[in-house]
């Protein structure tokens, strides 16, 4: 098996989430996505503390997906400088990493993003 990591985003609601998570999963750069609602942020902003609701984004995939998943990421996010980070994955249920691996690969299954275009 690959290695895998989890990618980390914060979005500015649940639309935009599910807009980012139905692209990576059809784009099969991503195997799922949990969204979480309700999050509140505060940082700074061009030297401003700043508080808002925001929603986050756990993006599962190998580490071969991960560069391609960032910069695609970047691209459908409506942020200047978007959350987005990763999280290796140390282990876990091995039948759970092995579905993981063979949702993002692309000799296995159709591709489905012209679901999404």
């Amino acid at each position: 098996m690959s290695g895998f990591c989890t990618i980390y985003v914060t979005c500015k609601d649940r639309e935009e989430a599910l807009a980012i998570s139905r692209r990576l999963v059809a784009e099969k750069l991503v195997a799922c996505a949990n969204i979480l609602d309700g999050m509140t942020s505060v940082y700074v902003w061009q030297g401003e503390i700043c508080e808002e609701t925001e929603v986050a984004l756990l993006l599962k995939t190998v580490e071969q997906k991960r560069e391609a998943a960032i910069a695609r990421i970047i691209d459908l996010h409506s942020y200047d400088v978007p959350c987005v980070t990763v999280w290796p994955i140390a282990g876990g249920n091995p039948a759970y990493l092995k579905w993981v691996e063979g949702s993002v690969d692309t000799e296995i299954g159709k591709d489905l993003s012209s679901n999404f275009m």
